[in-house]
């Protein structure tokens, strides 16, 4: 009775059950050792951010591998732009809208170095290297001669000043450079006048940092816990292993290297006699003997000669890379090819498995932060801007604000099988032609107004184009008719 008790206690939840759930709170031998403090997300950023974003950037520009997966990173988060597909009821308010907001996008970057869709991938890499990054939204003025007199200016995370935590004039708590009022609100933010590490811009600025209020700052970063006021690089849980690696590679480099530069030693019994060839070396006062290629070398008596043998990095030296940057694609998030460049053991089936997969977590991201805390707020500030400067008649300013923004299109391994698969799905009725069409990145209204303008210009000029995969392809005249030369007789 006692061992059928003590059976069913366990599995209905009893104490040794609980201690099975608990066995990480315990203090045995194993985990003697592992007593890592309670300290919240935000006085970690605090206490190391300046450090570990010092090393995310001098680990994106040095190790290959880094700059590779950040570039990976950027290119499927945004790639060509997520772009706005207005809602509004109007048809021809909304193409106004949607025209002009092209148009402004040529002139959105402050810097002038690239448009709109440029920043979202600057944003992007800025997110992998240092966790978060900051748009400042600048007002200008109508001699300016923009479209709509409104600019982003992009600042690095090092622009806030993360030791800046105080108490401010007003009674607002000033928390790693983001001022907070009394209820936990962003009501401004401390920037730098200039940036920490730029050797190239001289001179004392007093005060040094400068108070802009939160309407006029969008902060970009990815909230990991829960209250967290500042962002943490994305390459952060593989910073270690990618410096450690990288250390690895350059010592066998080296190894190699210098193995590689003897090809053998002699041995002499009298070191005063001098081999046939033999130099002395500058540096070293050492003797050296070049080989050429056809050379018989005759040694002296006493004299013997010993081929290098360098230690090869043995059969284990590719496992180890393997192995290594798998932990680091998975430490990233992103695929292992898409860090490495490797494909050699990928097929269809590995690709789209771990392809599905990375897409979901981009597509939170492209939702969640990209789309929300950026897309969205230049959108309704842009709006309110070109109302206010007459640059758009808007009856209703609530109503424009509605607006879907369209991801960029994801590239399959196959895309004949998945265009197949949509057809299907749109013929059953499972998913409409808007959301097929917005799967490939492209507004539905734009793609059939160009749709109707190609089939007038084809009726016009008497073309037919085949759809069909039983017809030749390629455009054809339409025959015209021929009279009938007996008709009428």
């Amino acid at each position: 009775m006692g061992l059928f008790d003590a059976f069913r206690r366990q599995k209905s939840g009893g104490p040794s059950a609980v201690r099975a759930r608990l066995e990480g709170a315990m203090a045995r031998r194993r985990l003697r050792g592992w007593n890592p403090p309670l300290e919240n997300i935000n006085a970690l950023v605090a206490s190391g951010g300046p450090r570990l974003l010092a090393r995310s950037r001098e680990l994106v520009v040095t190790n290959g591998y880094a700059a590779n997966a950040c570039e990976a990173y950027a290119a499927n988060l945004v790639g060509d732009g997520i772009k706005p597909s207005s809602l509004i009821e109007d048809g021809e308010l909304r193409d106004r809208v949607q025209r002009l907001w092209l148009a402004w996008t040529d002139q959105a970057d402050a810097d002038g170095l690239t448009d709109f869709y440029g920043l979202q991938a600057m944003i992007a890499r800025e997110m992998f290297v240092a966790g978060e990054c900051f748009v400042r939204i600048r007002p200008r003025r109508a001699e300016d001669g923009l479209l709509v007199p409104m600019q982003l200016q992009l600042l690095q995370s090092e622009m806030l000043p993360f030791e800046k935590t105080e108490t401010a004039a007003n009674g607002n708590r000033i928390r790693c450079g983001i001022e907070f009022d009394r209820i936990g609100r962003r009501v401004a933010y401390h920037f730098r006048r200039r940036h920490p590490g730029d050797s190239t811009d001289h001179g004392e600025v007093i005060p040094a940092t400068t108070r802009v209020p939160a309407e006029d700052v969008l902060h970009i970063y990815r909230a990991i816990d829960a209250g967290q006021i500042r962002g943490l690089p994305h390459v952060a849980p593989a910073m270690v292993r990618l410096f450690l690696l990288d250390q690895y590679d350059d010592a066998e480099l080296d190894r190699k290297k210098t193995a590689a530069m003897f090809a053998g030693f002699v041995t002499k019994n009298a070191p005063e006699e001098t081999l046939m060839g033999e130099i002395e070396d500058e540096g070293t006062g050492i003797g050296i003997a070049s080989l050429e290629p056809g050379t018989l070398q005759v040694l002296l008596p006493g004299e013997d000669i010993k081929f290098s043998s360098p230690a090869d990095v043995g059969g284990g030296y590719e496992a180890f890379q393997y192995r290594t940057l798998l932990a680091i694609s998975a430490s990233l998030g992103l695929p292992y090819h898409l860090v490495t460049g490797d494909v050699r053991q990928a097929n269809y089936s590995s690709l789209r498995a771990e392809l599905v997969e990375f897409r979901r977590r981009i597509g939170q991201l492209q939702h969640g932060v990209m789309a929300h805390q950026f897309c969205r707020p230049v959108w309704q500030r842009w709006l309110e801007t070109a109302a206010l400067s007459g640059a758009l008649d808007l009856p209703d300013i609530r109503a424009a604000r509605a607006v879907h923004w369209i991801p960029p299109r994801w590239d399959w391994v196959d895309p004949l099988k998945d265009i197949q698969a949509q057809l299907l799905g749109i013929n059953a009725g499972l998913m409409s032609r808007r959301k097929a069409v917005e799967a490939t990145g492209y507004d539905i209204e734009e793609i059939d107004r160009e749709n109707a303008a190609d089939a007038a210009r084809a009726a016009a000029l008497g073309l037919h184009y085949s759809t069909s995969p039983g017809e030749a392809q390629g455009p054809r005249a339409t025959p015209q008719k021929q009279a009938d030369p007996d008709k009428g007789k």
